[in-house]
């Protein structure tokens, strides 16, 4: 099944080179003992994520993304919406690379569709350690 990528209202950097990011996708998931489904990003902007966090979550706050998921047993789906504004806006606020930001929002995603949760200090910390290790495995690939 395919990973696709969709921009409604923004534009993606040309440095966002999509097979390198599927394979680590992939790889990110094998780790955690599953298999990619069909996996959509939707990369929007700030007015779209408020949208869709009051519509479908009750929440009325800006964030960097928002995760459908469709998972069933080993194979991870999902709808992954991603706010471009709210990635650049941490990136500086936390003064990264838009790219390192953007990848780690990306992978966050991702886990959490293996099942790794951030609702809690314990589950928030366990998320970081697995974020920072799929961003390893990328470096890794891009130093290849």
């Amino acid at each position: 099944m395919p990973i696709v990528y969709y921009t409604e209202d923004v534009t993606l950097p040309r440095q966002f080179k999509k097979r390198l990011l599927n394979q680590w996708i992939k790889e990110v998931a094998q780790t955690h003992e599953k298999i990619t489904g069909h996996i959509v990003y939707i990369f929007c902007n700030d007015e779209k994520i408020i949208e869709i966090n009051k519509r479908y979550l009750q929440h009325d706050y800006y964030t960097d993304i928002i995760t459908f998921d469709y998972t069933a047993e080993n194979i991870i789906a999902g709808d992954l919406y991603i706010s471009l504004d709210t990635v650049k806006s941490n990136s500086q606020k936390f003064r990264t690379n838009f790219f390192d930001e953007l990848y780690r929002v990306m992978i966050h995603g991702i886990l959490h569709l293996c099942g790794i949760g951030d609702m809690n200090e314990d589950e928030k910390a366990k998320m970081i350690a697995e974020e920072n290790n799929a961003l390893q495995i990328l470096q890794t690939m891009i130093d290849f």
